[in-house]
Formats: structure tokens, sequence, C-alpha cells
């Protein structure tokens, strides 16, 4: 519940600065689908996912009360519908919120199985026509290895989309990052622990690591 109120109070101080804020939410505190593979046969892997999607639900919820204890307006979208906690996603519909300043929280990824909520952020910020695509994390950005196992992990500020595939640097899935590379969307991974990050980087500031897409060749 302590993460859930810090992230909650950076969003509204991020909201507040006039930008329009979508959140796609995970549910890996609560259970994630890809543990029960191959684990046991009582369970399919396609359930397992589908107990995942639901686990971002429960995370939504959680994080929509704080938001509006906070004074936020929020609407709790799902992939799946529920309607008796939450609205279906209907991209228009959700469009709209966010013309009206409303911070739209998108839960249950894209509603179908083995599909990662890192992919269904690619998705809907496609959909949604956002400026860019932030990932909120628990490290400060994007290393060439896994910096709470290894210490002298190289930290990138800056990378393109064809290094990252290159050196098969675990940003997000590689479905994620295909999506983005394709439709130039560009990705900033931070760490969302840190106090101010997510205003900073909504002001533009260079938190974190910024991946862009390759520059054009010149004639």
């Amino acid at each position: 519940m302590d993460e859930v109120v810090h992230i909650s109070k950076q969003i509204h101080l991020a909201s507040k600065l006039g930008c329009q804020i979508a959140v796609v939410i995970g549910g890996g505190n609560i259970l994630r689908g890809a543990q029960f593979k191959n684990e046991s046969a009582m369970i399919q892997e396609a359930t397992a996912h589908y107990m995942g999607m639901l686990a971002t639900v429960i995370n939504g919820l959680a994080l929509q009360d704080a938001l509006e204890s906070l004074g936020c307006e929020t609407r709790l979208t799902t992939a799946i519908r529920m309607d008796g906690v939450a609205e279906p996603y209907i991209r228009r519909r959700a469009k709209r919120h966010l013309e009206k300043g409303r911070i739209v929280i998108l839960a249950a990824g894209t509603g179908s199985p083995f599909v990662t909520t890192d992919t269904a952020a690619a998705q809907r910020a496609l959909e949604l026509e956002a400026d860019i695509l932030m990932k909120a994390t628990r490290v400060d950005g994007v290393y060439s290895d896994d910096p709470e196992k290894n210490p002298h992990a190289i930290f990138y500020r800056n990378l393109d989309f064809a290094t990252v595939q290159a050196q098969n640097l675990r940003v997000m899935d590689s479905t994620a990052i295909t999506h983005c590379r394709e439709h130039g969307m560009p990705i900033l991974v931070f760490n969302y622990r840190t106090d101010g990050n997510i205003q900073r980087a909504v002001c533009g500031d260079h938190v974190g690591t910024l991946i862009s897409p390759e520059l054009e060749p010149v004639n």
C-alpha cells in the first residue's frame, strides 16, 4: 500500500502540470501468469495468464482510490469486461476521458493470454496517440546487465531501437520494442521510486534512459 500511495502522489503532481496521463498497470506483485509455466498441470498456462490479468485489475482499483483520495478524476478501464468495477476499454472513450483531464488506468493487459503488460503498454500508447511511452521501473534506466545483480553494469543515457535489439537489452519484451520501433514511439525508462521523477519526466527533463527511433539517413 505504501508504494501505491507514493506513486499516486507522483502521478497527481504530474497531472497538475496539464499533461494527459494513461497508466497501464501490472499485477506482478500479486501474481504473474508466467510463473505457472511448467509448474503444474492442474492450471493451464492460458488460465494462469487470465489470473494475472485479474491481478492487474486489483492493482487498478487500489490506484484509482488512491488517486481519487488526492482529488484526481480517474477512470479505470479493463480489456476484459467486468462492468461492476470498471469501464470496458474503448479507444475513443479513453481518448475522450484524457481530453477531459481524467487519468485513465488501463488494466487487464490486452485481454488476451500470452501477451505481457509491456506489449499492452506499447499497444495502448499507439492507440491513444501518446507522445511517449514511459516505463516506470525499480532501477534508474537501461543497463548492460541487471544492476541489482551486477554492480559493474553500464548505464545507458540514450539508446536507439537498433542497439536495444542488437544487444538484446532487457528493457521491455521484444514485441513491445518492435511495435514502438515500427511506429516511431520513443520510450523513457526511469526509476519511479525516486521522488519527483514522474514530474521531471513529464516536463521533458532527461531522467533515466531515452530510447529513440533511429536517425534518418542523410542523402
